[in-house]
This record gives C-alpha cells, sequence and structure tokens, in this order.
C-alpha cells in the first residue's frame, strides 16, 4: 500500500512557506558541526560560527544578572524564605521577585495564566511603555506572547481571509512575514526599500504598490513596518514615521510595527520613537487607527531568545475584533510563564537608587557599546572588500551588504540550482566555517544579492571571522573572475 501521507498530499501553504534563517544553508552547518565533532580536523576550520540568526547568548552573550536573579527566585521561590539567600541576590530583584509572586495566584509559576498574561505583569509592561512614551498604556491591550512572532502569527490569522487578502511587507524583510503570509493563505504585497539611501522606506513607493496590489483585485489589509530594521538595520527618522501613520490612516491599513530592535541603536543622530508615540502625539485616538506594536525579549541588550518572551499591544479595534483576538490566544491557553515575568523585567528594568541599578547600567552599556564597535568593524570590513558595498548599521543586529558577483559565479551558481548569493553562502560556509544567510532569502531588488551576517560573535573573535571573510572572498573572486 502506497504511504497515506506524501510530500505531494500535504497542505500546500506549508509546502510554499520558506524561512531562509533556519533554511538549507543552517542544515548543513549543523551536518558540518557534527562532523567536526566525530571527526575532528576534518574540516578547513575548528568551529561553526552562526551569524545567521539573532541568537546572542549562543554566540557568548551575558545574561543581564538581575533579570536572572529576579527569575530564580521566582521560580523557587522558598529561596525567598532563607536567610543566606540575602546575602547571594540584590535587594531589589529580592524585592521585585516578592511583588511579581504576589501577582500570580498562590505564587505558582507553573501554573496556567490568563490568556492575555497575568494581569499584574501587562500592569508593569503598560507602565513601561507609559514611561517610555510618555502616553497612557492600558494593560487590556496587551497580550503577553511566546516572543514576537505569535502575535504576527495571530494578526494573518486574523486578517487573511482568502488569497485576495493582502500585507504590504518591506523588501527586504525578516521572513517570518513571508512565511506567516504564505502559511495562513495571503498575498505579499511588496515594497522595496531604497539601498542608495540607507534602506531609506518612500510613502511615493508604498503608494505604488498598493495602488498597484489593488488594481489586480488583492484587498491590502496591512503595512508591515520593522523598525530598526531586520535585516537592513536603519532607523526610521520621525518625519517618516509621521508620513507613514498618516498613510495608514488615510488608506485603511492596520499599522504592524515590528519593534523589537528598539534597545538597539548605534548612532547618535537617530532615537528609537514608537509608533504609539507618534500615533499619539498626532492626536489620533482609539477610534483613528489600528495598531499592533511589537516587543521581544529576544533582542535588545537582553537577548534572552530561548526564554521565549514578548508581547504585542494592540488598540484603535473595535470591542468586538478585540474579542476575537482574544479567543485566538485563548486556543494557546496562555505564553510561558518566564517569558511572561521576563517581558515584564525588559519594560521595567532597575531604576537610578535600586542597589543593582550600576551593575544592571554597566552590563546593559557594556553589551550595547560592544555590539555598536562590533557593527563598525564588520561594516568597515565588508567595504574594503572588491564588489561589497554595505550601509551602516544604525541599529538591530545585522548588516546586509550587497555583493557584486562575478558572471562565471552566477552561471556556477545556475549550473548547481542555486540562488547566486546563496551558491556564495554555502562556499563560505564549507570554507570558513561562517554562517550567513543568503538576501534572497530576504528579497531584494532583482538582479542585486545580498548576505545578512549578525554581528554577534564575541568582539575578540570578530578579527578572525573578518580575516577568514577576506581570505575565502579573495580566493572565490580568484576562481570565478570573469
Amino acid at each position: 500500500m502506497a504511504a497515506s501521507v506524501t510530500v505531494e498530499n500535504l497542505n500546500p501553504k506549508v509546502l510554499k512557506c520558506e524561512y531562509a534563517v533556519r533554511g538549507e544553508i543552517v542544515i548543513h552547518a549543523q551536518r558540518l558541526q557534527q562532523q567536526l565533532q566525530t571527526q575532528p580536523g576534518s574540516l578547513p576550520f575548528d568551529e561553526i560560527l552562526y551569524c545567521n540568526i539573532g541568537n546572542p547568548q549562543s554566540l557568548g552573550q551575558q545574561p543581564v544578572t538581575f533579570f536572572r536573579e529576579v527569575l530564580a527566585l521566582c521560580d523557587h521561590p522558598c529561596l525567598l524564605e532563607k536567610e543566606e539567600t540575602k546575602s547571594l541576590f540584590s535587594a531589589d530583584a529580592i524585592s521585585r521577585a516578592k511583588q511579581i509572586l504576589a501577582t500570580i495566584p498562590g505564587r505558582a509559576t507553573g501554573a496556567y495564566s490568563h490568556s492575555q498574561g497575568i494581569k499584574g505583569l501587562r500592569d508593569a509592561i503598560a507602565a513601561g511603555i507609559m514611561s517610555r512614551d510618555g502616553f497612557p498604556a492600558n494593560a487590556d491591550d496587551i497580550f503577553i506572547t511566546d516572543g514576537a512572532s505569535p502575535g504576527v502569527h495571530m494578526m494573518m490569522q486574523l486578517l487573511i481571509r482568502n488569497e485576495k487578502d493582502g500585507i504590504l511587507c518591506p523588501i527586504p524583510q525578516y521572513p517570518l512575514y513571508s512565511a506567516s503570509i504564505a502559511l495562513h493563505g495571503g498575498a505579499l504585497v511588496p515594497y522595496y526599500l531604497n539601498e542608495k539611501t540607507g534602506w531609506g522606506l518612500e510613502i511615493s513607493d508604498l503608494k505604488m504598490q498598493l495602488e498597484n496590489a489593488r488594481s489586480k483585485g488583492i484587498d491590502v489589509r496591512a503595512l508591515v513596518v520593522i523598525n530598526p530594521g531586520n535585516p537592513t538595520g536603519q532607523v526610521l527618522a520621525e518625519d517618516n514615521q509621521y508620513d507613514i501613520v498618516k498613510f495608514c490612516k488615510n488608506e485603511g491599513l492596520v499599522l504592524l510595527a515590528d519593534e523589537v530592535y528598539q534597545e538597539n541603536i548605534y548612532v547618535d543622530n537617530k532615537k528609537f520613537n514608537s509608533f504609539k508615540k507618534i500615533v499619539r502625539s498626532m492626536g489620533y485616538g482609539e477610534d483613528d487607527l489600528p495598531l499592533v506594536s511589537l516587543q521581544s525579549v529576544s533582542k535588545g541588550y537582553y537577548g534572552e531568545c530561548g526564554k521565549r518572551g514578548g508581547y504585542m499591544e494592540i488598540t484603535g479595534f473595535s470591542a468586538p475584533v478585540r474579542e476575537q483576538i482574544y479567543k485566538i490566544a485563548s486556543v494557546n491557553l496562555c505564553s510561558n510563564i518566564t517569558g511572561q515575568i521576563l517581558a515584564s523585567l525588559v519594560m521595567n528594568p532597575p531604576k537610578v537608587g535600586d542597589e543593582s541599578y550600576a551593575s544592571y547600567k554597566a552590563e546593559k552599556d557594556g553589551i550595547l557599546e560592544s555590539l555598536a564597535r562590533r557593527a563598525k568593524a564588520l561594516e568597515d570590513a565588508f567595504n574594503k572588500l572588491e564588489g561589497f558595498s554595505c550601509n551602516k548599521a544604525e541599529g538591530a543586529m545585522y548588516l546586509f551588504p550587497q555583493i557584486l558577483l562575478p558572471q562565471k559565479a552566477i552561471e556556477a551558481a545556475k549550473a548547481a540550482k542555486k540562488a547566486p548569493d546563496a551558491f556564495y553562502a554555502l562556499r563560505l560556509l564549507e570554507s570558513t566555517g561562517i554562517v550567513v544567510v543568503p538576501g534572497s532569502g530576504f528579497g531584494q531588488v532583482p538582479g542585486t544579492w545580498h548576505i545578512r551576517c549578525t554581528i554577534l560573535p564575541q568582539e575578540d573573535k570578530i578579527p578572525a571571522v573578518i580575516s577568514r571573510f577576506r581570505a575565502f572572498h579573495e580566493a572565490f573572486l580568484a576562481e570565478y573572475r570573469d
């Protein structure tokens, strides 16, 4: 009897969905890593450097002490009864843990919570949003999620009815968006960021793409904006944000604001402004504009990817629509409690005068200043390579250089049935052990080729990454020069 489940009879939406950040090149890297373990010395390098994904702690970044102290105490509350805890944990971590446990019914961190997250933690997040933006925030608008990704999936599930519903997405984009649009059966409507202006977002292009999609019968429901940008690292200027909000208001679009890199800003002339702050400062209230703001504990200076914490703040939706969003959230019961606690801590870190403040600030500044130096070192190194051009990383955790590949390399890629930048990234991996993601996984202007490389290897490893990269690139060009 033939197999009852084959690739041919799977859900076509699953087959269409792709996620390059964990795609073919990463799977190959994992095979090579196993080979290094079983046959040391069999490859031209001794370790795999995963520069494919924003996963800071996997590359040696240390967690923030205060956050981990509070988590430890919340997870094992009997520590709070022991005298020696006072000498092992800071006083403010102890008092914060007590405060958090008081909001959890029965102090049970192993129990399900409310489907939007524990109310006291949502109150803390709302207070953090208010102190960031200067405008009120409401715990009822907050849905704590396992990282930011489930919030994206929930909104796609809500907005996409069929293949005629479209979502405007930046190109290049983080592939979570293309993957979730494909899974939910919608249409991705691309708008191109302008590489020549440092990945600028141009309203004229948004309008053109919107009209073009509508002329094909696509009902565009929402605009995705990633700020700071992933994979492109740009930080939006305030004026640009005002124009984006006006555009969404005029065109009746939901604004999906992916703001998970809000703490990762590396230039003095730009600052992060949340879209919530922009919308409120324009005088728009609850009835004017549907806005979904996403935040995560995985990025910033905290880098707690494996703890799976984040939230979405939804404003400008009617009560009947909010009921439907709550219903989708309740199908998953609740997000994990550790992630919920972390989300509340990230939005309410130690303040001036708290016992942990000095050490917390030193850890935070140390991480962010080091990331800025690493971004600059890699950007300079890329710009010195023949055929490379790399925009400045104003924020986030990535560089997205463009590579002019020789025609011969493009032909060789075609013969190997690979996109030219994927061919380059595969050869880079096999020669150096460095894992990057080809630009074709994020989308790019046709005929251009890029790679996305994180700035996350520890600072003492950056010179080796650069020299390995340079040696590979020179050998690659020598082999394929036209």
